[in-house]
């Protein structure tokens, strides 16, 4: 009963009215004072952090000793938005003290015209860390997939004798096996895949870099440098606000593409639409793959006619309300709705997906029920 008690006082933090009677020492007090610091109403803290850069980077460096890191992080993040430390994260110091995650750089990228020179090496550390371990975690199982996929959509179901894949063609029409004849009678046959030309497929990665996307620019930067390595892909990775940059020069370091993207401001997906439609060589072969949370600035009826002419092309177009791990974001469901109604699924992917969806799209499968299949909402249509 006093192990509940003590969690309990935890959570209600002490007051006279929190009904525990129950008081906390040693390690369980110095716990309840970090969070006390952060979370106390701020007319009512006996803590705090006040403005002080040393005292926030203990602050940090005390939550990191008594919570795990999955707490850490979103301690972090609150108290970027509770007590207002973005204008601190300047200070190299108090970014050497922080656990770095996909959040931080997201508030580093939007901070980015406004960190001084003296903080800039440690800001470029931090991102390079949470880059670099994003990459160990996704390169493999995206090449793996992608990979996979590009062979399979190579392969020809209509060989010569000399190029038939028995073992292919005997597990694809053992359905027809004839006990009789003791024989399996082919339907289909399977051919070896023909060899992958220098470029097989191109992968336009079309991204909104206005301040709610901060998390999804990252994963898409990463991943956009991981497609940009497997040499039948031709990656290019377009960011937009109201204005377009071709980052795809970048895509050989993701920080460096990162800090090329611009966080916040207006958004004009109808300009950046026609720009990857300019870029488009074989629209068979390509995926265009837009992250937005779809709210338009620009000409939202040009911007809807252009993503269906894209579709009627032959392009394979999918909408990514978010690329991350944040949950279901806020978005605009007209627009959603309306291409949905043109067969362009919408809806929000996890970084732990989209490696299989990337596959999905490059053999041309239906998207929306490759998203049913592993329990993704799509974006419904108007009339759902």
């Amino acid at each position: 009963m006093s192990e509940r008690l003590r969690r309990w006082r935890m959570i209600l933090g002490g007051d006279d009215a929190d009904g525990t009677g129950t008081s906390l020492s040693g390690v369980d007090a110095k716990r309840d004072a970090t969070l006390e610091a952060l979370y106390d109403k701020q007319d009512d803290r006996r803590g705090g952090l006040g403005t002080s850069s040393p005292r926030v980077a203990r602050w940090l460096g005390d939550i990191r000793g008594y919570f795990p890191s999955s707490v850490v992080q979103v301690m972090q993040r609150d108290a970027m938005d509770r007590l207002g430390l973005r204008e601190l994260l300047l200070e190299p110091e108090l970014l050497e003290s922080v656990q770095p995650d996909v959040h931080l750089v997201g508030t580093l990228l939007s901070l980015n015209r406004a960190i001084p020179e003296r903080s800039r090496d440690t800001a470029r550390a931090v991102v390079r860390k949470v880059v670099d371990d994003l990459e160990k975690r996704l390169a493999q199982p995206t090449r793996q997939a992608v990979s996979g996929a590009l062979h399979r959509a190579n392969r020809t179901h209509r060989p010569r004798q000399s190029d038939i894949d028995w073992n292919r063609t005997i597990l694809a029409n053992l359905k027809h096996y004839q006990p009789e004849q003791r024989t399996v009678v082919p339907e289909r046959l399977v051919g070896y895949g023909r060899r992958l030309p220098n470029v097989s497929k191109q992968i336009v990665l079309c991204l909104d870099q206005s301040g709610s996307m901060a998390s999804s620019v990252v994963y898409a930067s990463v991943f956009g440098a991981v497609l940009a390595s497997i040499r039948s892909l031709r990656t290019q990775i377009i960011a937009f606000d109201t204005a377009v940059a071709d980052l795809t020069e970048q895509l050989s370091d993701p920080v460096e593409l990162l800090f090329g993207v611009q966080l916040g401001g207006g958004t004009d997906i109808n300009a950046a639409l026609a720009y990857c439609q300019s870029r488009v060589e074989s629209p068979r072969d390509t995926v265009l793959v837009l992250i937005s949370d779809l709210y338009e600035g620009g000409n939202e009826e040009e911007m809807l006619q252009r993503a269906q002419a894209l579709a009627a092309d032959g392009v394979q177009m999918v909408c990514l309300l978010a690329l991350s791990d944040d949950g279901a974001p806020a978005y605009d469901h007209d627009n959603a709705a309306a291409l949905a109604a043109m067969g362009i699924p919408a809806f929000a992917c996890t970084p732990d997906k989209f490696p299989d969806l990337m596959a999905a799209a490059i053999q041309h499968q239906d998207i929306a029920t490759w998203a049913a299949s592993n329990d993704i909402p799509v974006a419904a249509t108007a009339d759902e």
